[in-house]
This record gives structure tokens, sequence and C-alpha cells, in this order.
């Protein structure tokens, strides 16, 4: 039909004028931003609740203060689901009975399983740059590495977002400067170094507007959405509630670092171009 061979054709002028946007299309396709986005989102949500039971259980008080008051800084918690945030990282001092019921073992084996969200996110980066996979033997100590410093962050969030003590307008810069070296850390570490580090840039530069935007929008609506969902719905409003979120939030972390992977192989290729166009022929030279 004729529109559908004028679609064809304003599509063949777009890729030939803007081959940079055929290339971003056809990397998001590959990647399946939807599905990545889940399957991270899924893999972060199983590795943080046992990791949030096993900060409960062993971590002294100060520690789950800290915890407490971060995702409190993250979520904006109030109502019922700080209630619930309470139970689960207070009890009375002397209380061994969740480190028993936990276990040394079972801390090991919930860090060992939360590594799934280092691998999840690993194949991420890889996809974006093409590149192999990297040997288990290389890629391991990353793994637990990049899923310790994970948690740190998340533990030092509180403060951060309250600019330590100077109030929002500096925990916003603060915020998005820690999120931009954390990402850009985060494809150095899980590429296995295989990327150099400015190319890595544009990539956690838009990691990190995007996840400063949702840090914002999320204390606006997670804690009404999450009380809300508590009272209709009990724990399972609480967890749909928050896998809609990480949903967003690794979508967003996902199409940033494509996006970068895309700039830079695209800005490489016209430097590439212009370097073979301004070099003269053997034929051309004098």
């Amino acid at each position: 039909m004729a529109w559908t061979a004028r679609l064809k054709h304003l599509h063949a002028r777009a890729e030939a004028r803007f081959p940079v946007l055929s290339d971003l299309t056809g990397r998001l396709l590959s990647a399946n931003l939807l599905d990545s986005a889940t399957r991270i989102a899924a893999q972060a949500f199983l590795a943080a609740v046992p990791l949030l039971f096993a900060v409960a259980a062993f971590a002294p008080q100060s520690v789950r203060d800290q915890m407490r008051d971060s995702l409190r800084a993250v979520f904006g918690l109030s109502g019922q689901s700080d209630r619930e945030l309470n139970k689960v990282l207070q009890h009375p001092p002397g209380d061994e009975s969740l480190q028993q019921t936990t276990g040394f073992i079972g801390l090991l084996v919930v860090l060992i399983g939360a590594t799934s969200f280092s691998r999840a996110m690993a194949r991420v980066c890889e996809r974006a740059w093409r590149l192999p996979h990297a040997g288990t033997r290389i890629a391991a100590w990353r793994w637990v590495v990049w899923l310790i410093v994970m948690v740190l962050v998340v533990l030092l969030q509180g403060p951060i977002r309250n600019g330590f003590g100077a109030g929002l307008w500096l925990g916003v810069v603060l915020y998005f400067l820690v999120s931009t070296g954390l990402w850009l850390w985060t494809q150095h570490l899980l590429l296995a170094g295989r990327v150099p580090w400015l190319s890595l840039l544009p990539g956690a530069l838009l990691a990190a507007g995007a996840t400063s935007a949702l840090a914002l929008t999320a204390r606006i609506y997670i804690p009404n959405a999450l009380n809300r969902a508590l009272a209709e719905y009990g724990s399972l409003g609480l967890i749909l509630t928050l896998l809609s979120w990480l949903i967003v939030v690794s979508a967003a972390v996902v199409a940033a670092v494509i996006i970068g992977a895309v700039l830079v192989e695209d800005r490489n290729r016209r430097s590439d171009r212009t370097e073979r166009n301004g070099n003269p022929s053997e034929g051309d030279a004098p």
C-alpha cells in the first residue's frame, strides 16, 4: 500500500540521515529493554529482602538505625509502611532469636544468592557494549564487591540525600554526583575493565540523571502507594508496589547504559571516518 511504502521510505531516510537512531533502536530491541529491566528488578528485590533480614540479624543497632533512616529517605516512608520496616530492623537488645533463625550458613547462602543481582547487571552492561561474557574466574569477585558497595551506598542514602545536614538543595547535587560515580564504576567493574573510563561516562551521566529524577518523584508517590497497598492487599500489595517501582528504575538504568554505549560508538565511527577522509591516499600524495 502507498502509506506502507511511504513509511518505509521515511524510515530509510531517517536511517541515512541519523544512523545513530537506527543503531539505538536496534540495540534497545536486541537488549529487550522491558525484559531486562524486569529481570534486574526481580533480582534486586530477591537480593534486597534477605540482605535486609541479614542486616537486622547481625548488624549492630547503630547500623540498623542508619539503614532505617536511609530507607526512609529513599522512599519517604510513613505510617503503616514505616511501622513494618521498624518491625524488621528493631528487636530488643540481647535477643538472639533472629540470629539463630538466620544462622551464619544462611547468611553465606544469602550473600551468594544475592550475586544473581550482580550477574544480571553485568549481562546488561556486556549486552550494551556487545562484549562476550567475562569468565567466572575473572568476574566472580567483581560480583561480590559490587554487591557490598551497593549495600554501603544504600546505607549512606540518608545523609547523602539530606546533604549531610545542609538540606535538600545540596542533597540533590550530592546524590547526582554519587550516582554518576557509582554507575561509572559499576560499568568499569562489571565489564572487567574492557571499556575505557571516558567511554563509560555518557552512560553514567544518563543513569545518574534518570535515577536522580526518579529519587525525587519516589518521595512523592511511593509513601501513599505503599500505605494504600498495605491497607488493601497486605504484604502482597507491598511487594507489587516495590517491584513496580524497581522495574521503572531498572528500565531507566538499562536504557541509559545502552544509549551511552551507542552514542560513544557513533562518535568513534564518525571520528574514524573523519580521519580516513582527512588523510590523503597514496595516489594523491605529492
